[in-house]
């Protein structure tokens, strides 16, 4: 298993996104920080909460190799420096996150609405209920 975090400054906030790859396929959650964190911050904050965190559902996702050459190494490292931001299959796992959390919220207001219906319905039953109780 395979742990990635990227924070970047995605006005007006920092943002902080972790990519899991677990054989082969990636899962990816994405944390609004606020204020620029500190690196102690960010370990504090792994150490405390990554067991609540909520990943995406997985997507397929080629495995790259890593390359053996130092200066190769460090001539990518220097381009994961400038690029900010998350990779494509990321945001795709992030879009399908975002859908995902949608239906379930559409679903659980449908529910609470009906029940407040089904709540006002009653009430008006038993008043009625009440107001001919005498007759």
């Amino acid at each position: 298993m395979g742990l990635t975090l990227t924070v970047y400054f995605d006005d007006p906030f920092w943002v902080g996104v972790f990519e899991r790859m677990e054989d082969g396929r990636l899962s990816v959650c994405k944390v609004t920080f606020g204020a620029e964190p500190k690196d102690y911050e960010i370990w504090a904050f792994v150490l405390e909460h990554y067991h609540q965190l909520t990943f995406s559902p997985a997507v397929e996702a080629d495995i790259r190799q890593a390359a053996d050459n130092p200066k190769r190494r460090l001539r990518n490292a220097g381009k994961q420096m400038a690029h900010t931001g998350v990779g494509t299959k990321s945001q795709q796992a992030l879009q399908m996150q975002l859908e995902q959390n949608k239906q379930e919220r559409r679903v659980k207001s449908r529910e609470e609405r009906l029940a407040e219906a089904e709540r006002q319905f009653e009430l008006k039953q038993q008043k009625k209920r009440e107001k001919h109780k005498g007759h």
